[in-house]
Parts: C-alpha cells; structure tokens; sequence
C-alpha cells in the first residue's frame, strides 16, 4: 500500500524520574520525551493520523564527553527535524519505501551535521513508527496483521547481500503475535538492593530496594549493570546474588556493560572473576548473555570469540547501521538488541538474518534481545512490546515503569484511554496509571487493535511543539 506523506508535527514533554537510573557514565534524573504526530493520505484517497513516542536520553546516543545532556538532546531533535523535512518531501511509496529511500541520505546528511548514525537514525525510528500507526488505522488493521501481511512491503535492501535470497513474505507470515511477555527487571548502579542501601527514601509507596521490586512485581528476568571496576562490580554483584539466590523458582540474567570496558580481555577478565568467586556460584550460572562491554570505537574490531564461548554477546549501541550485525557477527557476537530507537525495520532485518544464519548453521546460535531505553507507559512500551513480542523474543528489559511514576502528571483523561483500552497492560495505583506486572509478566492481548499497537492516542495539547 503505497501513500504520502502529508504533514508531521513534532512535540515534547518532560518526564522527571522518581529514582535516579545510572547507566554507562550518565545518571538520568529527568528527560524530555519526544513525539510525533503524521497525516498520511492513501493512494485510494483515505487519510489518518498515527503517532510515536521516544525519550530523548543524553549520553547513550553519542557518548562523547566533549558534549552536555543538553547538546545531546538537541542532536535527536536536530535528527526529527531533518528526516521530518525529507519524509514530507517524498512521494508516494510505501511504508518501508520511505524508509529505505530516506536511510543513506539521512545519515551522511546527520554526518555532515555532527550526528552519528545511532543519532541520525533516531528520526526516522519515530517517523517510521507514526507512520506506519497511521497507515494500519487508515486499513483497519492492526500492527501484527500488517507485518504479517507485509502491508509495508518490507523487503532486503539491494546492498544487503546475505540476505539477497531469503524469502521475506513467508519469514513474516510465519511471525505469530504473543498474549504476554515477561519483564526483565533493570538493576542500575545506584539501585538499593535492600532496605540498608536506601539513602533518600522515596516516600511514594512504590518499590525502590531490588528486594522490594520482586515481592511486588515476581520478576525472573533481570538485568544486571555493569561498571567496568572489576572489584567493585564483583563486590556488587554478589550483594545482588544474596537477593537473587533467595528466590526458589529459577531465575536468570543478563549483564550489560554498557560500553565500559576498552577491549574484549576487560570483559573477559570480568567474566573470569564471576566465574571465580563462590558467592556468584549461581548467579553465574543464569547469565543468559553479556550485552555491549566493549567501547563501540573498538567493538566491532575486537575478537568476541573468547568471551563468546563461555556466554554469548551481543551488540546494543553498536547497532547503529543496517549493516552492524553482520560485521558483528564476524568478530564473534552472536545477537543483537531490538529497540524502537533504532528502527523497527532494521530490528525485523535482523530477526531474518538470525532464522538465516540459524538455519545455514542448522543451530539455535544467533538471536536477538528485547531492551529499553526508559521507554515510557503509552505509545512508546507499547509499539516496543509488540515488535518485540512478534518478533518471537520472549522476555524484554522494561525500566520506565521502575525509574518513572508511571503516567503520573499526565491529563487525567489521557491516563484513562490508555487504562480503558489496555486494561490488560495497565493498573491504577498510588495515584497513577502504570504498568501491571503480575508475576513477572505483562499481558498484551490489547495490543492486536488497529494502529500500531495503541487504541489511544496521546493528548496533544498537553505537550509543548518541538523547536
């Protein structure tokens, strides 16, 4: 279904975190979360809206020290604001024709801007996402029967030669939606883990100690973050093992250096004082797979075979082109994150390129991960969730509902169509609508309606427009 782009406005609202989330050399205190807002008209002439939403979080897009949170920030709205102009400047195509027709451009002109790719990719991720809500709404289909259906005409790129030959139709026809997901719990490096870590209670009743996360929530997927001070992430790990290990059902983990380590023998030296120290026995043993620990200016150079046969690894701020896995996979990574963030087609290009390379390999030995970057209750968990699910990934990192009070400080009615039509997925407690985790679980059978996985939209006037 070919259409064209008629109008994109973009918005914004702060969200203000009830805990402080440090990850990689950032502690996030409070962010802007970006919107978008397209009109799109059909080739047969029918019109309708669709919407994104993305935080605007500094220091994980580019990294560089020699740049504030704030110019980061205005590098991802630099990112909208550009592919915004070429997306309105296009024809009529389809919904990954825009895409792809707007990719290599979008990115030298984000390089010749200061962008890296990660950051030019940032626009398109979310103008993607509306776009493709809006075309769904204007069929009446939902997100899962258009990927299915390959309504957005998905297909490998001419320059992607390994997957030149593959059958997109059938791989997406054959993609099943899923009721439920379980939430892989976040544990940043300043988390309390019990009741003696907490330095500033905060007094909202909501869970802040790891101890009181699982009591609450049953989660049996964690997340566990990484400092690059072997010592100290040793030391820290096995205060969180006293908390896991106490937890009779199995759990397991994934750890997740976010960068903070030069070179793949830092990781690996990690990994050798995990495997060593007696108090990480079992946690060790869960560790389902070691997430980004080498610098990105390194990453795709270092030999990750090492550390990979002990446990696999996979690239997260490394994917920032269409072609990072397969380079990835070379140096002995074997996954790859999926994140809204990105892009949703180059996560659905990747989940193709795992069945490939599984099936020339005739082994379950490439697969991708769910993770977050603080999405937020609304558009943005939810359009995650759902790629994420269909996708065949059965557990994803979600963070947001933990470091942010859910949607505390929105308009009461917002709160309500999205509690109204996601009853599954949501709750009303202390004073807010927020995510319902029930035994470690989300529920997400709300999310086959029409659109992009939302029966609701957000409420425009409640944001300020984007400059």
């Amino acid at each position: 279904m070919r259409f064209t782009v008629k109008q994109i406005d973009l918005f914004e609202r702060n969200v203000k975190l009830r805990l402080p989330f440090r990850f990689g050399v950032v502690t996030l205190t409070a962010a802007p979360q970006a919107f978008v807002r397209a009109r799109i008209e059909t080739e047969k002439g029918a019109t309708a809206i669709g919407a994104a939403a993305e935080l605007m979080v500094p220091k994980w897009f580019d990294k560089s020290p020699a740049l504030s949170d704030d110019e980061n920030v205005a590098q991802l709205r630099a990112s909208l604001a550009l592919a915004r102009e070429s997306y309105l400047a296009g024809g009529a195509n389809t919904a990954f024709g825009h895409f792809i027709d707007n990719y290599a451009p979008q990115i030298a002109i984000g390089s010749m801007q200061g962008m890296n790719s990660l950051v030019a990719c940032y626009g398109p991720a979310l103008i993607d996402r509306a776009l493709l809500d809006a075309l769904c709404r204007a069929l009446g289909v939902s997100f899962f029967a258009a990927i299915q259906k390959n309504i957005p005409g998905i297909q490998a790129p001419g320059w992607q030669a390994d997957l030149s030959a593959f059958d997109m139709d059938d791989f997406l026809d054959g993609l099943k939606e899923k009721k439920q997901i379980a939430a892989r719990h976040t544990v940043g490096l300043l988390d309390p883990i019990t009741a003696a870590d907490v330095k500033a209670p905060v007094g909202d009743g909501l869970p802040a100690t790891l101890e009181e996360v699982i009591a609450r929530y049953g989660h049996r997927w964690f997340k566990l973050k990484v400092s690059g001070d072997t010592r100290a992430d040793v030391d820290r790990l096995a205060a969180i093992a006293a908390v896991l290990d106490a937890i009779q059902d199995p759990y397991q983990t994934t750890l997740d250096g976010n960068e903070q380590y030069a070179d793949a023998d830092g990781a690996m030296e990690l990994w050798r004082a995990i495997r060593a120290e007696p108090r990480l026995k079992r946690l060790a043993s869960s560790v389902a797979f070691i997430e980004q620990p080498v610098k990105r200016q390194n990453a795709l150079t270092a030999d990750m075979s090492e550390l990979g046969e002990e446990r696999p690894v996979i690239i997260d701020e490394s994917d920032d082109s269409l072609e990072a896995f397969p380079i990835a996979r070379r140096h002995g990574y074997t996954g790859v994150s999926s994140k809204t963030c990105k892009g949703l087609y180059r996560s659905i290009l990747n989940a193709a390129r795992c069945r490939l390379w599984n099936r020339e390999e005739a082994a379950e030995r490439y697969f991708m991960s769910g993770e977050d970057l603080t999405t937020q209750a609304g558009l943005a968990v939810q359009q995650d969730l759902a790629l994420a699910s269909l996708l065949g990934i059965s557990h994803v990192e979600r963070n947001g509902h933990h470091y942010a009070n859910g949607m505390a400080g929105l308009p009461e009615a917002e709160q309500e169509a999205f509690l109204s039509n996601h009853a599954d997925l949501y709750e009303r407690s202390h004073g807010a609508v927020r995510l319902k985790i029930e035994k470690g679980m989300l529920q997400i059978a709300s999310l086959s309606c029409n659109g992009y996985a939302s029966g609701a939209l957000p409420d425009w006037s409640a944001m300020k427009e984007m400059a």
